[in-house]
């Protein structure tokens, strides 16, 4: 199936998909603030630029968009067009936040995920309960926590 836009449309379209300050990373940001966690934001000096950073509680947060990190959920799909590039990219992306994941836990810190389907979709959650379990994490001591759409998992096996 060829593509729907010119080469321009289509390249205007793609630069406009955020990495950054995503409205499900504003919501866990601002939900966060707002039950009293400080954070420092993308630090640069860990791998993977986590969102979010607690150096209090020796935690980072990641705020995974479903499509970009190949998430085994209803919200994926693998895109019809161009099939071999995008099981590159995506595949890529899944196995560079494996390195990040297993080199954040190798410096001593707990890694939080929170999937883009625990906040839309059909199985998503209310943001007051994502943020319940994200901020009982944040203050436990479990290693790893993967909150998604299919309800809450956490693990020590992340990485």
């Amino acid at each position: 199936m060829a593509d729907v836009h010119t080469p321009k449309t289509r390249s205007r379209n793609m630069a406009a998909i955020r990495g950054i300050n995503t409205k499900p990373e504003l919501l866990i940001r601002h939900g966060l603030h707002a039950r009293g966690f400080r954070y420092r934001l993308h630090d640069s000096k860990l791998a993977g630029r986590p969102d979010l950073v607690l150096p209090r509680y020796r935690a980072v947060v990641f705020v995974n968009g479903c499509f970009w990190h190949g998430h085994d959920c209803p919200l994926f799909k693998w895109p019809k067009t161009r099939e071999e590039f995008w099981r590159g990219k995506i595949g890529g992306n899944v196995e560079r936040d494996q390195r990040n994941l297993a080199a954040l836990k190798a410096a001593g810190w707990r890694v939080g995920i929170v999937w883009e389907c625990v906040l839309k979709g059909k199985q998503r959650l209310q943001p007051t309960k994502v943020l319940g379990l994200l901020s009982e994490w944040i203050e436990g001591d479990t290693s790893a926590c993967s909150i998604e759409g299919r309800g809450q998992e956490t693990t020590d096996t992340l990485a």
